[in-house]
């Protein structure tokens, strides 16, 4: 799981009194590079990739109704639900199954399994109370900003600060009272929402590591059928989440929260709604790996997953925590060792043979695609690099610095200007740098360094220029270089941990917010707006439940569907994409636009396009395959500057 705001804040406050290093350097010169020059193969000329946090496609999407009766699939498609949120006419052919009873090894797929009678009762597990804003000072109970913080979040309006006041939940662990019925629930998707929760609350958070997401999904050869080649039923969530991490008497800490959804047509996301409505979503586009926000980062930069090595590359043995999901004795899934890492070609180590073996009895060939001797990370971790590049001690809980190619990488070799964007990063070196200013403490603990792909590269992280050139803040940057036309060719944009949407520290209303006001600014440039495409998505789904098909890449995923929204004027109509996608089809579009090479000879970015048919377009008949986005957008006429 990502590491909480108060966590991050006792951090920024532990690494305060770290020595002053020596000031910002100049820029590289990589990202002097004039967009509006550089040759791309489509008129776009700027990529704005927003990365929100741990929402399934189907939490936010699962009754929506697409314009003009074009297909989609979701809950309400699926006939798992009815347009008010009730059990729809197929909800009982889709329950959620609890196991019964072990043979001892981790199991992929159980046989020993019956329906729940009633769901585990969702808890308020990490859910704040009071809200962020409030504890920390931000902003008044009322919205208005405190004397501390006089424009209140930076990254958020002045109309948008009272949502950090509001919707605090009664407790951070317990059963979520606010939710009707909670003790009584019927074995399957619930709606979030109701007159005691509405929209704009803090709920809690779930399980979403490696192993579980894969148990959790229960894929098996044996449930395939022609609209599910690959046999994932998606039943198994609330089991795994009380049982991977319970001993047998303990209380779960996790229960059912992971079948929650939202009510579009209830007024639920409105604005995630209305981008539906004008621009273009995916029903169809998944975390690349399995796992939490650090694998999902790490697939976003590095279309790949990350191994433990020497620093310099050598892969070694991670001092500790490595992978065991067998049940202890007397138990039926509660894992003997909930590890950081996996050395997946070893068939002899706990659990690996189980996923080996599913990948080798799919109809297409997947390969596994572990290296002889790699650890690869199967859960969070934490970078070896602070903000000004001081590396920590090797341990089992850190990735060493990364020397893997990644997106970045590639784009500086070919010139291409490219930075990410994170909220809070300045105060974040300046914490780093020895400042013992409450305001900046704050402000950094704000500041993600395990949702940063590039936070754990030695390529970026060991040299002063390119930190200064290509991490930059979305307050002191982000925004003026949208409003001075000096926005790079790619940009990635990550909110601070309270407007991110992440269940139990943020809320997806807040994550609304940051998104409403970015890309306003941009439309406030038409000149800007006319040749730039962003994209709205997720870093991966939190372990929130999802019905939509997986197609298992290699021994890390694909992982369950995300929400993703492009909004371009060249994705114009309310349309509905059922291509298959996950995070590699970002970087198939940038180097695809930008006629770059691939990263690496085993990164996401080398697989085809899928082809598909009309009668199941969300399933490729050229498997394995991902999109590069092309197709979700409409290049055959000029598009209106500024729509």
């Amino acid at each position: 799981m990502k590491t909480t705001v108060r966590q991050r804040l006792r951090s920024a406050a532990a690494v305060s009194m770290i020595a002053l290093m020596l000031g910002q350097p100049v820029l590289a010169q990589s990202q002097v590079q004039n967009p509006e020059q550089a040759v791309t193969t489509t008129p776009i000329k700027h990529l704005i990739f927003v990365v929100g946090e741990n929402r399934s496609f189907d939490n936010i999407f699962a009754t929506y109704k697409p314009n003009n009766g074009q297909q989609i699939w979701n809950l309400l498609s699926q006939g798992i639900v009815n347009d008010d949120g009730t059990p729809g006419p197929n909800f009982a052919k889709f329950p959620q199954n609890q196991v019964t009873a072990s043979n001892g090894l981790y199991e992929l797929a159980p046989q020993n399994k019956q329906p729940y009678a009633e769901l585990p009762v969702p808890t308020l597990q990490n859910a704040d109370s009071p809200a962020v804003g409030l504890e920390f000072g931000i902003v008044n109970a009322d919205g208005t900003p405190t004397a501390l913080f006089p424009q209140g979040d930076p990254d958020l309006t002045q109309r948008a600060q009272i949502l950090l006041a509001t919707g605090g939940a009664p407790a951070s662990s317990g059963p979520d009272t606010r939710l009707v019925g909670a003790d009584h629930l019927l074995p399957g998707p619930f709606q979030q929402t109701a007159p005691t929760l509405p929209f704009d609350s803090y709920e809690g958070d779930t399980i979403h590591q490696m192993f579980q997401m894969w148990q959790q999904s229960d894929c098996s050869i044996q449930h395939a059928t022609k609209q599910n080649p690959t046999g994932c039923l998606h039943d198994l969530y609330p089991f795994v989440a009380t049982t991977y991490s319970t001993a047998p008497g303990q209380v779960a800490g996790d229960g059912s929260q992971d079948m929650a959804f939202y009510n579009v047509n209830a007024g639920d996301a409105p604005y995630f709604k209305k981008l539906a409505d004008e621009y273009e979503i995916s029903d169809n586009f998944h975390q690349s790996i399995n796992g939490g926000s650090v694998t999902g980062a790490i697939a976003i930069g590095y279309g790949d997953n990350a191994f433990y090595s020497d620093g310099n590359g050598n892969a070694v043995v991670p001092p500790g925590a490595i992978m065991n999901p067998d049940p202890i004795p007397g138990s039926i899934n509660t894992y003997k060792v909930v590890g950081n890492w996996v050395k997946c070609s070893d068939l002899t180590q706990p659990g690996v043979a189980q996923i080996q073996s599913y990948l080798a009895s799919l109809p297409y060939f997947a390969s596994a695609n572990c290296d002889p001797n790699k650890y690869y990370a199967t859960r969070d971790v934490s970078p070896a690099y602070d903000s000004v590049g001081h590396v920590a001690s090797p341990s089992a809980s850190v990735i060493p610095p990364l020397t893997q190619r990644h997106i970045g990488d590639v784009m500086s070799e070919a010139n291409v200007s490219w930075a990410w964007y994170a909220a809070g990063w300045d105060a974040s070196v300046l914490v780093a740098n020895g400042a013992k200013d409450i305001f900046d403490e704050i402000s950094a603990a704000g500041y993600s360094s395990q949702t940063n792909p590039f936070n754990y590269s030695k390529s970026i992280m060991a040299d002063p220029t390119q930190r200064a050139a290509h991490i930059k803040d979305v307050t002191d940057n982000l925004f003026d270089d949208i409003a001075n036309d000096t926005l790079p060719s790619v940009a990635f944009v990550k909110p601070d941990s309270a407007t991110d949407g992440h269940p139990g520290t943020s809320k997806s209303s807040l994550f609304e917010a940051f998104v409403f006001d970015l890309i306003a600014r941009v439309k406030a440039n038409p000149k800007l707006f006319a040749e730039t495409a962003i994209v709205i998505s997720e870093d991966e789904s939190g372990g929130l439940y999802d019905s939509g098909f997986i197609q298992p890449l290699d021994f890390f995923g694909d992982g369950p569907r995300i929400m993703m929204i492009l909004v371009s004027p060249y994705s114009v109509g309310g349309k509905v994409s059922h291509s298959y996608m996950d995070q590699a089809s970002v970087l198939k579009f940038i180097e695809r636009n930008w006629r770059l090479r691939t990263i690496s000879n085993r990164s996401r970015d080398n697989l085809p396009n899928p082809i598909s048919t009309n009668k199941n377009p969300w399933v490729p008949t050229n498997m394995p395959a991902i999109d590069d986005m092309f197709d979700m957008f409409d290049f055959s006429k000029q598009a209106a500057k500024g729509n």
